[in-house]
Formats: C-alpha cells, sequence, structure tokens
C-alpha cells in the first residue's frame, strides 16, 4: 500500500470539511450548527489559501456537499478491442489530455451500468463489462491531489458494438498497444501505472482484483 503525499494542509483542510458537513447533517441545536458552520469556513480558508484558489469558489464548492460526508466514487472502463489495444478519449475539461473513458458515479445506476453509460457517452461504443479490475484510492495511486477523497472502480471490459463517436466532454477517440499509449495522460484521471496493469488484468483474467 502506498503512503499518501498529500500536503498537511489539505488533509487538515478535508478532515475539518468532513467533520463540518457531517455535523450539519446531524445537528439540531442552532447553537451546534453555528460551530459546524464555522469549522466549514476554518476548512474552506485553509484549502483557498493553501492552493491559491478564491475563498468564494471553495465555499461554494462545499456547500453542495450534504449529509454524512463520504468518499466520491469514479467508474472508469478499459476496453479492449480484437487486437488488443485499450481504448482512451481526450478529456476536453484537461486540455484535451487522453484517460480511459468514465467519471463520476451517477445515483440510480449500478456501478456497472454507470461504466457502460460513460463509455457510451464519451467514445460512442458499446461494451459488456468482464470483471472488476482495481478498486483504488486516488491519494494513494499518486494521482495530484484533490479537494476531496475519491474511489475508483476500473472495470475490463470488451467490445460489443457502436462507432467512434467525440461528445461535448471528449474530443478524440482513439485506440493504443500496449507500447503506445500516449505521454499526455490526464494524470489526475489515469496513471500510467494503472494503464499498464490493465493490460496485465486483460493478458491475466485469473488476476485478482486490485485494491488499496
Amino acid at each position: 500500500m502506498k503512503t499518501p503525499l498529500l500536503p498537511k494542509w489539505l488533509v487538515w483542510a478535508r478532515d475539518l470539511q468532513a467533520l463540518a458537513q457531517s455535523g450539519l447533517a446531524y445537528a439540531e441545536s442552532p447553537f451546534d450548527r453555528e460551530r459546524y458552520e464555522s469549522i466549514m469556513k476554518i476548512a474552506a480558508d485553509m484549502m483557498a489559501t493553501g492552493s491559491n484558489a478564491d475563498m468564494a469558489r471553495v465555499l461554494d464548492l462545499f456547500a453542495g456537499q450534504e449529509g454524512y460526508a463520504t468518499p466520491k466514487a469514479v467508474v472508469r472502463a478499459a476496453v479492449f478491442d480484437a487486437q488488443g489495444r485499450i481504448l482512451l478519449v481526450r478529456e476536453v475539461l484537461d486540455q484535451h489530455r487522453w484517460t480511459l473513458p468514465g467519471g463520476w458515479a451517477d445515483v440510480n445506476l449500478t456501478p456497472v451500468e454507470n461504466t457502460i453509460k460513460e463509455v457510451r457517452e464519451e467514445s460512442g461504443f458499446d461494451v459488456r463489462v468482464t470483471r472488476l479490475a482495481a478498486v483504488w484510492d486516488r491519494d494513494r495511486q499518486g494521482h495530484p491531489p484533490g479537494p476531496f477523497s475519491c474511489y475508483t472502480l476500473c472495470f475490463v471490459c470488451e467490445l460489443t458494438g457502436g462507432t467512434a463517436t467525440p461528445s461535448v466532454e471528449t474530443s478524440e477517440i482513439g485506440w493504443f498497444a500496449e507500447g503506445e499509449i500516449p505521454a499526455d495522460l490526464s494524470l489526475g484521471r489515469v496513471l500510467p501505472a494503472q494503464i499498464a496493469r490493465l493490460f496485465a488484468h486483460r493478458r491475466h483474467a485469473g488476476l485478482p482484483t486490485d485494491f488499496d
């Protein structure tokens, strides 16, 4: 298991934000709510200062989080074609860098349904999910730090149909052999070592699911 290399201010700000969010979800006393709101502002101030972000933007980000604070869930699809190439898409929101199809998991859909939907929306292809390859913690994998804790569920998929079709989220669709992975990856979404591990899962179907 890798040790997260997060700056202390981010760890503290996350902890305070989660404490305040969970507290506000259950507090009944107006005095308790006032205290938790003060903690939320301290967390936002720490995050804004540490990341050089606008304080109002951080407060808006925190205001959108309700209920008991838990890690967020992302799904990613490792889709392979008959030649053993992996499907990548260019992410518009990250300067058109390459990544696996996927994104935040939507409510009322299972992880598999979310994965199929994301692949279709971002690439135009239809897939069948064959197995869960990994459940990765974003911080422990070494992605650039973000404001919230996040788990990524990565599924191996096989191509069943469709046509390469860019979307509002993606500007290009491509298939890549293991030795041809582009250098300009969207590192907030996928890492070179993760793609290499997914090729290993494709070659060896009996590999157990990776997890942090």
